[in-house]
């Protein structure tokens, strides 16, 4: 039986939330938010991913994401396999003071699955919600980018490097996002759409 949320049509964007097993504030270390920058850069330029925003936050990730190829949980499904041992490697070998307790809080939730020998990294499933209307799609992009402002990180989304609200705001940011703007509209039913795309 598979576990969390079925991916319906892999075509479509999605939210979704991946959040650190047992909410540890991994991403409290910048050179662990870097792993997962590089390795959204990477699946951009390589994989087919569409990235329409994002937030990295102390311990979840929040995107909202497309796939080219229509293979979006594999990508999904790699993008996290990868950053995992990335990271996992990273507190093993660099220094780290939490390093003991990290390690065994992720050889803990092992025990639950019979998926991953040695450590789990991220929480099982993604909490993904399909890119419905262009109403929800704003929602979403909104709830990404004041996530760092409600936390209270920053007073200003744009402020926060690590999103992509800077993308939005300043036309800037340390990855490149796909700008939503105009929705390609399936003229029959007003509510889906097959990408969003930018002005020319």
């Amino acid at each position: 039986m598979k576990e969390g949320y079925v991916i319906r049509d892999q075509s479509l964007p999605l939210f979704l939330t991946a959040t650190i097993v047992d909410w540890l504030d991994v991403f409290s270390r910048k050179a662990y938010r870097d792993c997962v920058i590089e390795c959204l850069d990477f699946c951009i330029k390589n994989k087919g991913m569409i990235i329409y925003s994002y937030v990295i936050m102390s311990n979840h990730i929040h995107l909202i994401v497309q796939s080219k190829d229509g293979k979006l949980s594999d990508l999904i499904r790699d993008f996290k396999k990868f950053t995992a041992k990335i990271i996992l490697e990273k507190i093993q070998t660099e220094p780290e003071s939490r390093r003991e307790w990290m390690l065994e809080c992720f050889k803990l939730a092992t025990e639950s699955h019979s998926r991953n020998k040695n450590f789990q990294f991220w929480q099982l499933g993604n909490h993904a919600e399909e890119i419905y209307s262009e109403k929800f799609m704003w929602s979403k992009i909104d709830y990404i980018h004041f996530n760092p402002v409600r936390a209270g990180i920053v007073s200003n989304p744009q402020d926060y490097i690590y999103s992509s609200a800077s993308n939005y705001i300043d036309g800037k940011g340390i990855i490149e996002v796909e700008i939503f703007q105009i929705p390609v509209v399936n003229v029959i039913n007003s509510n889906s759409f097959i990408k969003y795309t930018s002005y020319e």
